[in-house]
């Protein structure tokens, strides 16, 4: 039984995820098979990694190939996936260095010490940060210290002493905060595990604005709404407003463990030096093969594209759903990454639709969180809609 799974999976664990009572055991395209055999569809992606959905065959032989060369060798020495997944992905971002990490929290880390090493060999006296209230950044010290949520924070404190939160989308907070000690500014061009929150149009020009009137560098956090999540490879290309870093991670690996931040060429000469930051397995051949054929694969089958022209009709069955039921309250988000805020519980919803063969998971604000693999199709868009009314129900 998968019970007698779990609990023997559970007894050498800390406890400290609240796990669904499933047991998984393989995937294909958009649909996952527990220990049972019983399908369901993925509209979770594994919090917005697995873009490419399970089974992506070009990505499966590239990384075989590789455990079969090497995995690892240390950040002493250059191997040339390294350095084909940095061009790769500064092409996509637009930016132009990049050091790879384990995870989106280990980007968020190497962000915030790249800004303070900044202002440092600048010499201006800056380390404050602004950040965003609802944000949500990270578990370490760190990105704790910048996650705009009061509960993250406070079993960690004192967390960061010189961290200021400010407003989304409400340019004036963000004005009120910056004084002469201000290094950053850091913020989701879409808040996913706060709620599903688009930043305005406004909202991100004037950040970038006041950054360059006041020599504060802008960050922008990718890890979730980026990898053409919003219909634009990262989100900040719909604005077309470039930050100084931006820190990448989950889809860009498609469940390999890795992130990367990355920054402009200006930044870069004022920040990193030699020995500054480092990470044993960042940027290991494997996960570096894993980022260079997750982007191959985003040109050659034009990923980003394909969501632009189903996430439309994503939004049109959502709208229709909150048009049809009195406890959706609204819809909100971008390309394939969407929310609805119930006002009926909902943990009860996804529990019923995790029964009905639908994984779904929650953001903030009593929301239910879309972020399915971006290769989902409108019948599969039809098919969660289906099994997402029998848990509304």
């Amino acid at each position: 039984m998968v019970s007698d799974k779990i609990t023997a999976a559970e007894q050498n664990l800390l406890h400290v995820y609240n796990r669904f009572p499933v047991a998984w055991e393989r995937g294909e395209g958009v649909y996952l098979y527990d220990t049972e055999g019983k399908k369901y569809l993925d509209f979770a992606a594994g919090i917005a990694v697995t873009g490419l959905g399970y089974s992506n065959h070009k990505l499966q032989d590239a990384l075989k190939s590789q455990i079969d060369k090497i995995c690892h060798i240390s950040n002493l020495y250059y191997h040339e996936n390294c350095g084909d997944a940095a061009a790769a992905l500064n092409k996509a971002s637009g930016m132009e260095r990049v050091f790879f990490t384990n995870s989106g929290t280990e980007a968020i880390e190497g962000a915030l010490k790249a800004a303070r090493k900044y202002a440092y060999t600048k010499e201006n006296g800056r380390f404050e940060f602004i950040a965003m209230e609802n944000s949500f950044h990270g578990r370490s010290i760190g990105a704790v210290s910048v996650t705009g949520t009061a509960s993250y924070r406070e079993p960690f404190e004192p967390l960061l002493p010189t961290v200021h939160f400010a407003t989304y989308n409400d340019l004036d907070s963000v004005k009120a905060l910056v004084n002469d000690k201000t290094c950053a500014i850091i913020l989701e061009p879409l808040q996913g595990e706060g709620g599903i929150h688009p930043a305005t149009k406004e909202f991100m020009e004037g950040i970038r604005a006041l950054c360059d009137e006041q020599d504060i560098l802008m960050i922008c956090d990718e890890i979730q709404c980026g990898m053409g999540r919003t219909g634009f490879m990262f989100a900040w290309q719909e604005y077309g407003v470039k930050p100084d870093i931006m820190t990448m991670a989950k889809a860009i690996g498609n469940g390999i463990p890795v992130g990367a931040f990355a920054m402009t060429e200006k930044v870069a000469e004022y920040s990193m030096k030699a020995g500054d930051h480092g990470s044993t397995y960042g940027g290991n051949p494997l996960a570096c093969m894993a980022v260079k054929t997750v982007l191959e694969i985003f040109e050659e089958e034009q990923i980003v594209a394909h969501v632009n022209e189903v996430s439309s009709y994503l939004s049109q069955k959502l709208e229709e759903l909150v048009q049809k039921y009195d406890c959706i309250k609204e819809r909100r988000g971008k390309g394939l990454i969407q929310g609805i805020e119930l006002t009926k519980p909902v943990g009860e919803v996804v529990k019923k639709a995790l029964d009905a063969g639908l994984v779904i998971i929650s953001a903030k604000g009593n929301t239910i969180r879309f972020v399915p693999p971006l290769i989902v199709e409108k019948q599969h868009i039809d098919e969660m809609i289906e099994k997402l009314e029998i848990a509304l129900n």
